[in-house]
Formats: C-alpha cells, sequence, structure tokens
C-alpha cells in the first residue's frame, strides 16, 4: 500500500516537472528560432538560406568540427588506456587521477589560456632552436593544434567520469583474464575486448566534449583563432539574426551528433540482447 502510495505521488509529480523542464529548454530554442525568421515583411528564412554562404561561416564550421574530432580522438587515446590501467593495476591511483582529471572544472577558462598565452609568448626567444617550428605548428591559423591541446585538457573531466562510470559496470578485471588466457596481446585485449565493453561510456563522453568545443569561446578569442563560437560572436555585432541563425544551426548539428553516436551504440547494444 506505502509503495503504491509513493509511486502515485511520483506521478503526479512527474507530469509538473517535465513540463517545466521543457519550457526551460525549448522557450529560448523557440524564441530564438522567432527572431530569426521574423522580419518587417513578414516571417523570412533568409538568414538561414543566405547565412551559409557568408564569408567564413563555412570554414569556421569546418574547423570548429575538425578541432572536436581531433579533441575527442586525442582525449580517448589519453583517457581510455589510463583508466584501464588504474582500474586494474594501480586502484590506489584511482583518487589522484580523478583529482587530476577534474582539476580542468576549478581552473577557469581564462586563467587557463593565460598561462598558454605566456608560454606562446616564448616563440621568438627560441627563434633559432628547433622548437620554433613546433611553436609555429601549434598556432596554424589553418589548424591550431594548440586548441586541440587546450581543448583536450578542457573535456577531461567529461571523459573520466564517463569512462569511469563504464568501467564501474562491467567486470573488467575477468574480462581481461579471460582474453589473455586465450592468447590475446594487451593491445588486442584493449581494442577488442575492452573498448566494445566500454561503447556506451566512450560515447558518452566523446558526444560531451564534442558539444563543449563548438561551444567553446573564450579560449579560441583570446588566442586569436576564429573557430565557430568566436565567428558567431563577430557576425552578431553587425548582423544579429544572422549570428542567433548560425547558433540555431549549431545547436542542430550537435543534436544531429548526438543522435547518430546514440544510435549507433543503441543499434549495436540491441543486436547483442538479441543474440
Amino acid at each position: 500500500m506505502a509503495r503504491m502510495t509513493t509511486a502515485g505521488t511520483a506521478g503526479r509529480t512527474r507530469g509538473p516537472v517535465l513540463v517545466l523542464a521543457a519550457l526551460y529548454f525549448l522557450v529560448p530554442v523557440l524564441a530564438s528560432l522567432w527572431f530569426t525568421v521574423d522580419n518587417a515583411d513578414g516571417i523570412s528564412f533568409d538568414p538561414y538560406t543566405k547565412g551559409l554562404g557568408s564569408d567564413g561561416m563555412t570554414s569556421s564550421l569546418l574547423l570548429s568540427l575538425g578541432l572536436g574530432l581531433a579533441t575527442v580522438v586525442l582525449g580517448l587515446a589519453l583517457m581510455v588506456p589510463t583508466t584501464v590501467a588504474v582500474a586494474l593495476y594501480f586502484p590506489g591511483l584511482r583518487r589522484t587521477v580523478e583529482i587530476l582529471s577534474m582539476m580542468p572544472l576549478v581552473v577557469p577558462p581564462i586563467a587557463l589560456v593565460a598561462g598558454v598565452s605566456t608560454v606562446l609568448s616564448w616563440q621568438q626567444d627560441l627563434a633559432t632552436t628547433p622548437l620554433y617550428g613546433t611553436f609555429q605548428a601549434l598556432q596554424n591559423k589553418d589548424f591550431p593544434l594548440i586548441l586541440v591541446l587546450v581543448y583536450t585538457v578542457m573535456s577531461l573531466p567529461f571523459l573520466y567520469r564517463s569512462l569511469d562510470a563504464g568501467l564501474r559496470a562491467v567486470d573488467l578485471r575477468t574480462l581481461v583474464e579471460a582474453s589473455r588466457s586465450l592468447g590475446a596481446s594487451r593491445t588486442q585485449t584493449l581494442l577488442r575486448v575492452v573498448v566494445p565493453n566500454l561503447r556506451s561510456a566512450v560515447i558518452g563522453g566523446a558526444v560531451l566534449s564534442l558539444a563543449m568545443v563548438l561551444g567553446e569561446y573564450t579560449v579560441a578569442s583570446v588566442l586569436g583563432f576564429a573557430p565557430f563560437a568566436v565567428w558567431m560572436v563577430q557576425v552578431g555585432d553587425s548582423e544579429a539574426q544572422l549570428s542567433v541563425a548560425a547558433a540555431m544551426l549549431s545547436l542542430l548539428i550537435s543534436w544531429g551528433l548526438l543522435l547518430l553516436l546514440t544510435t549507433l551504440a543503441g543499434g549495436r547494444n540491441r543486436r547483442k540482447a538479441t543474440r
């Protein structure tokens, strides 16, 4: 009886909470959408149809997507082996790795980029050394690798939390010992046994990291690069509707990538369940 009462109470409160949550997310989106199509002559989709041909929009969007994918690949290459090794061989270091991974949440991006700018200012002092070329490559305007490195650091909290939750949900030691007893190498075990069992965690961390990169403004702006978020702010000074339309496009791309990745992960899990 008590359970039925509790279930009834939960059911009555769930509806209003969902409605408030939907309003919280949808009202700003709908207001932005209306702002982009509302024109003195009526409804117009010019900011969307003409905006795709605007100077810098396509290149900045492709740059953000490239930076996001590079950040995800580098972050996963760093964090997957680290979290697996800690879980298997160094459980005493779990707290240390967790603290280090959470540090980007404590350090403000503006403080982080101030330190990076200081290091990059050493470039002229290193003009006669081989490191000068490295500094040049890091700040290449076409694809600034320095942003990939900084974004990888900033994505560590998302990757660590997602991978740690995934590792706690599987019997990792049994899987690894079974794979090793069948003759698989460490690399084969990692790629063909561990990573497939962490597919949902990997995809979750990748989506969060990619969304972070697509919306990041402070670091790129201070360092003088112009990915999509910076371009939106710059064009907003002269064409407000185009800037908001670009933000809506960015939102749709983020949702599309999220749906694509979750669909791929769900499809794999459903195939496993039907076997």
